[in-house]
């Protein structure tokens, strides 16, 4: 499966794409940045972002959860 799941804005020139890939038989949860290219509207990946299998997606959505936890607690969000 190759599947765009969400794209939000990071700055005016990069957003943060949310995927589902495959890459050599694993399924995996891709989180990256994409970047435009100069002189084109074009938008391309980088390497800053991570790749992890999909088995693995209850212990970021717990991390990213005691993340927001945290926020709120220090008044930051």
């Amino acid at each position: 499966m190759d599947k765009t799941v969400k794209t939000f804005k990071k700055n005016k020139f990069q957003e943060i794409r949310v995927g589902i890939r495959e890459y050599k038989g694993n399924d995996l949860i891709d989180i990256r940045t994409w970047t435009m290219t100069q002189g084109t509207d074009e938008m391309v990946p980088t390497s800053k972002g991570v790749s992890m299998n999909i088995h693995l997606i209850a212990e970021l959505k717990n991390a990213i959860g005691d993340a927001e936890k945290i926020l709120k607690e220090n008044l930051m969000i």
